[in-house]
């Protein structure tokens, strides 16, 4: 069991290591840039200050020792950066699982606190290291695009950003087809997080990336476009564009 850890820190501890880092300027810069107004995607998220290194540091050192009852408890916080910091710790129990068995138990945690992995940053810094490993090593792919048919928002962009896993690994297919699933998503967050993928194929094959945007380029949203061609060349950008 995982839980085994010897000298066991509490979820309580934690937290009062982060809000010892709180800084109250930044609480209100990233309580702007997470738009956390009425009506914004990020509606009701309480924010304290604290900074991803300093959240980063905290997950180094405690890890090994905070059990998953006690993360569970961390995951499920109200404050964003106590969900941030738990995420950062499940990442490195995850990286330092010690066999399949281990892997497995993390990532049906993961599964079972996804509510709590409801911001983009949450999602973008643990889903491809967390499940997108776990599907591409067990050939499990199908989870993602269960994923991708999700109504839920959030569960939609854990599908798209989990696959940047497999595209280290130069296998490119499942981010075409989860990007084509939800191609015309209507909102902004998933259309960035397809065209950032694509730019990421790109990045591994270009000629791929042509080929996907000659066949769609006239329909995808403008938004996805103009992420999946930044690193194009100018005349290129300028065909698709106009394409669009």
């Amino acid at each position: 069991m995982i839980d085994a850890e010897p000298f066991s820190v509490t979820a309580k501890e934690v937290e009062q290591a982060l809000e010892f880092l709180a800084d109250s300027k930044r609480k209100a810069q990233t309580s702007r840039f997470f738009k956390t107004q009425q009506g914004q995607y990020g509606e009701g998220d309480i924010f304290i200050g604290v900074s991803v290194p300093d959240q980063r540091k905290i997950a180094q050192a405690l890890y090994q020792r905070l059990p998953l009852k006690q993360l569970s408890v961390l995951l499920s916080s109200p404050i964003h950066e106590m969900r941030s910091c738990a995420l950062f710790i499940l990442v490195r129990k995850y990286e330092k699982a010690k066999g399949p068995d281990e892997r497995k138990e993390l990532v049906t945690f993961y599964q079972d606190h996804f509510k709590f992995v409801d911001n983009w940053d949450l999602v973008d810094s643990s889903c491809y290291k967390i499940l997108g490993r776990y599907c591409y090593e067990t050939k499990s792919n199908e989870l993602l695009v269960d994923l991708a048919k999700s109504d839920k928002l959030w569960l939609n962009r854990i599908a798209i950003v989990a696959t940047m896993y497999h595209l280290k690994k130069d296998e490119f297919e499942l981010t075409e087809q989860i990007t084509l699933m939800n191609l015309h998503h209507s909102h902004d967050l998933i259309q960035k997080a397809n065209g950032w993928l694509l730019r990421e194929l790109g990045k591994r094959d270009e000629n791929r990336l042509l080929a996907y945007l000659t066949k769609h380029a006239r329909t995808m949203p403008r938004t996805s476009l103009r992420y999946a061609i930044e690193r194009l060349d100018p005349e290129l950008r300028s065909t698709f564009l106009k394409l669009n």
